[in-house]
């Protein structure tokens, strides 16, 4: 169970954080990957230590998901590349932060356009191949501000993209699953990121942790390998439609 080998994974935002875990988590499970960001260098590194600890193939693009142009480029030599696309981990994301009443267009859109155009144009390209072969998992990464609000915090484009992914997920479960495609989505708490390092443990942070997240902690990174391995894996195949926390029970409080 959970065997990847044969199996070629793309995952967007592969050059550091959750991405690159991801992608480390379905390669050490034997899937060839692609890794896809904008930072060439980090990709270059990233390749290095997949290849060099997994023993399977990487390939790196850089890639600006809010341009469908690259996005359809990317996808095209992922195909070229390793001839098909089974998994698709639709991780890239940007935060954002601003009083609703304040924020310019430009910051909304921002947004709005890598966090949720972007995650949808990487789906729909990777669909067209995983229809024509009759097979695909893709998993959207979303956020646990995608379920909730949070007071003080400022974010409502963040939100509305997050929310907009769990709602891009369950349209894509309705419509492709008749072609044996199960689409899901990961709603990550807090993790130490490269975005949340420079805070994550701080006296505020870990104060925040203790009183609000009922394991009383962050998350570590590896505690993010279970989920996107079992939504990826073959023998998941009657779970589709539904957005999986990963937050320490975070949204159930």
């Amino acid at each position: 169970m959970f065997d990847f080998h044969g199996r070629v994974a793309l995952v967007t935002g592969g050059s550091s954080g959750l991405g690159f875990e991801f992608a480390k988590a379905l390669a050490g499970q034997g899937a060839d990957v692609a890794i896809v960001a904008r930072r060439a260098d980090r990709l270059a590194e990233n390749k290095s230590e997949i290849e060099r600890t997994y023993g399977v193939r990487c390939l790196t693009v850089q890639c600006d998901v809010c341009d469908p142009d690259q996005v359809r480029s990317t996808v095209a030599k992922v195909i070229a590349e390793f001839g098909k696309i089974d998994i698709l981990v639709a991780n890239a994301g940007i935060g954002g932060r601003g009083e609703a009443a304040e924020m310019s267009d430009e910051d909304w859109m921002k947004v709005i356009s890598t966090n949720l155009c972007g995650v949808y144009y990487f789906c729909r390209e990777a669909g067209r191949n995983m229809i024509q072969n009759h097979y695909g998992r893709i998993i959207n990464i979303s956020s646990l501000y995608g379920l909730v609000g949070k007071k003080n915090m400022c974010s409502a484009s963040y939100s509305a993209a997050k929310g907009g992914v769990i709602g891009l997920t369950k349209a894509l479960a309705c419509e492709w699953g008749e072609h044996g495609i199960t689409v899901n989505a990961i709603s990550p708490g807090y993790y130490p990121t490269e975005l949340m390092t420079p805070w994550i443990d701080s006296d505020k942070y870990l104060e925040f942790f203790r009183t609000r997240c009922p394991v009383g902690r962050k998350g570590n990174m590896n505690e993010a390998d279970s989920t996107i391995l079992f939504l990826a894996a073959e023998e998941s195949s009657y779970v589709t439609g539904i957005t999986v926390p990963m937050d320490g029970g975070w949204t159930a409080g």
